[in-house]
């Protein structure tokens, strides 16, 4: 996604959107939204630069389109990835049937062996991918990667909401162990 300093930008906006609106002294709204000259006043404030122009290109290049501007361009969100409760305003969507979990292989004992499944952890809901591919990219930011296949289908059949996040993440409340398997690659 650019330059250094961009990425580092982005690092930042991503943890006042998402997990501490105080560290640029902002507000968030019920949905999440903040406004966008009082995100850039306040991530200015901790001595990053940040203008107009720098926001758009982050929120324009940003491979995992984590960021979205409100129609008039007046405010801004993440998209999904929050630990403080907001309603991003998701709506129920219906799955395929196969999704993703990208982790990393030390944690695979305590979701398969010891039983618990996929968690949010502080998160408000387990991120899964339609791609086996962004799995293991996911999977890799963590350690060793390993990826698990999701029963999407059945789990939505026994009563499970899922939801689409505006950037095309996948997200549950939970998944239990029964609908898990280790994924194979898929060859070409």
């Amino acid at each position: 996604m650019g330059s250094d300093p961009y990425k580092k930008v982005s690092k930042f906006i991503s943890l006042a959107l998402r997990h501490d609106p105080g560290a640029a002294g902002l507000k968030l709204d019920e949905h999440g939204w903040a406004d966008v000259k009082e995100l850039i006043r306040g991530v200015n404030n901790t001595g990053r630069d940040l203008d107009l122009a720098m926001l758009k290109e982050i929120v324009r290049t940003n491979d995992k389109k984590r960021f979205a501007f409100n129609e008039d361009g007046t405010k801004i969100r993440a998209n999904q990835g929050h630990s403080i409760r907001v309603d991003v305003e998701l709506k129920p969507a219906a799955p395929p049937d196969v999704l993703y979990h990208g982790t990393a292989t030390r944690f695979l004992g305590s979701i398969l062996g010891a039983g618990q499944g996929l968690r949010p952890g502080s998160r408000l809901y387990v991120h899964l991918s339609g791609d086996y591919d962004m799995a293991v990219k996911v999977g890799q930011r963590h350690g060793v990667p390993a990826v698990l296949k999701v029963d999407a289908g059945r789990m939505a059949n026994d009563g499970h909401v899922f939801y689409l996040s505006e950037n095309g993440v996948w997200l549950v409340e939970k998944v239990s162990p029964e609908y898990l398997e280790m994924a194979v690659r898929k060859q070409a």
